[in-house]
């Protein structure tokens, strides 16, 4: 899958194309137990059954990614989770911004056939890893959804709820990086007032360090279920 970023790092800015030929999305992947608990309870409520383990690493298909501004899912069911993603490139890894939008009634059926079923919207803009790997506990996470009509705070935490990247990386490799041309998502805090599907999703990884953020939104279009 063939993605376009506009990179920005602190000695350079550049615009590349990237063959992502890799995607994985790490699941349960926050570092309070507690906090993991919640969200699996909170999944529970729908129907979906605990993870053999946490974290643990879905291989998805890399078509699945897409950087459009409107997302197309069958049936009322879905909702977006904002997530860290991380980009590993020849030239190191890289920090953006990405949804693990999620069919949830699919979801209570199988959580890895869940992960196939809708688009995975990233945007477009990457951050040098190195860059913010020495402050990354201050970055916070936002998202907001529009449900019947109204734009609503959908999910805030600094990312110090979540394993780092780093951390994710080498339970998952072994090393200290990923092969080139692999995108990870890197886990999701839990949504304020509970998982709810909307018609719109809008994403934030603020630096307040650097003082920037990356963005990124969606409109959802959904089709009808028919039989």
């Amino acid at each position: 899958m063939l993605l376009q970023f506009d990179r920005i790092a602190k000695d350079r800015t550049d615009r590349v194309g990237v063959e992502i030929n890799s995607l994985v999305i790490a699941g349960w992947a926050g570092r309070d137990a507690a906090a993991i608990e919640h969200h699996i309870e909170e999944l529970a409520a729908l129907g979906i059954p605990r993870p053999s383990t946490t974290p643990l690493y879905y291989r998805v298909a890399a078509q699945t990614l897409t950087q459009a501004s409107r997302l197309t899912v069958l049936g009322p069911d879905s909702s977006g989770e904002v997530e860290p993603v991380i980009v590993a490139m020849a030239d190191g890894l890289w920090i953006g911004i990405g949804s693990d939008h999620t069919d949830r009634k699919a979801e209570a059926s199988g959580i890895a056939l869940s992960k196939q079923l809708c688009g995975k919207p990233v945007g477009a803009r990457l951050w040098s890893y190195a860059d913010v790997e020495g402050h990354w506990d201050e970055l916070v996470l936002r998202s907001w959804a529009t449900i019947d009509g109204k734009r609503v705070l959908y999910q805030e935490s600094p990312v110090s709820s979540l394993r780092t990247p780093r951390d994710l990386i080498r339970r998952h490799t072994g090393s200290d990086t990923l092969p080139a041309g692999t995108l990870m998502f890197c886990g999701t805090p839990g949504a304020i007032g509970g998982i709810r599907p909307g018609t719109r999703f809008d994403m934030e990884l603020y630096d307040p360090v650097l003082d920037r953020a990356l963005t990124h939104g969606y409109d959802i279009d959904v089709l009808p279920v028919v039989s």
